[in-house]
């Protein structure tokens, strides 16, 4: 029997292991390579949108679900006291969205084609305000690959698993609007598109 001061195991990862843990995977899964800054940041960022109101805090009375996504980055490329603050904002939460919520986008005004264009000017702009080297060629890596990254995060919401026809439509659908790498890998997996046929990420 062991002793009082036996310490008790560790039967819980924190969320920061989990996310490193997953992120790691599905970027070997996914063959992306990338820096371990960026790696450090999405894990940031997952830890961020795992408290789901972050999504909708207020600035100014005003959030990402009172405003549409060109007025906020106007607004953040013209406010120079917030501008960095506010862009960083838009990029990551369009990010984020898009990852994790790409699907529900094709019900609304705006499609996941449109978050991603906002994210990644959003990006741009902050990697060109942002006066530490090390944390533009980051945002500067999300603004040129924002739709690697945004797959990324799908494949992580979606853990890989394809079950349903429902979901194979979804996955087809999302293919041809936006031609996304991962749609089109698990399609090739399932045997529903010719790789012959396909080249670059969109049908040809």
């Amino acid at each position: 029997m062991s002793g009082k001061n036996s310490k008790a195991p560790d039967l819980f990862v924190t969320p920061k292991a989990y996310f490193g843990e997953v992120i790691d995977h599905a970027l070997h899964t996914r063959g992306m390579a990338t820096s371990d800054r960026t790696v450090a940041y999405l894990i940031e960022l997952l830890e961020f949108f795992l408290h789901t109101d972050n999504l909708f805090e207020k600035d100014n009375e005003e959030s990402l679900g009172q405003a549409t996504l060109a007025e906020l980055y106007l607004r953040a490329s013209q406010d120079p006291l917030k501008k960095r603050v506010l862009l960083k904002k838009l990029g990551d939460s369009t990010l984020y969205i898009s990852g994790f919520f790409g699907d529900s986008l094709k019900r609304k005004v705006v499609d996941i084609d449109y978050y991603a264009e906002i994210g990644g000017r959003a990006y741009g702009t902050l990697a060109a305000v942002t006066p530490s080297d090390r944390w533009a060629e980051v945002f500067a890596e999300f603004s040129e690959r924002i739709l690697e990254y945004i797959d990324l995060l799908t494949y992580i919401s979606q853990k890989a698993l394809v079950q349903t026809n429902k979901d194979l439509l979804r996955l087809y659908d999302r293919y041809l609007t936006t031609g996304s790498e991962l749609a089109k890998d698990q399609l090739l997996e399932q045997g529903l598109l010719n790789a012959q046929t396909v080249k670059g990420g969109r049908k040809q």
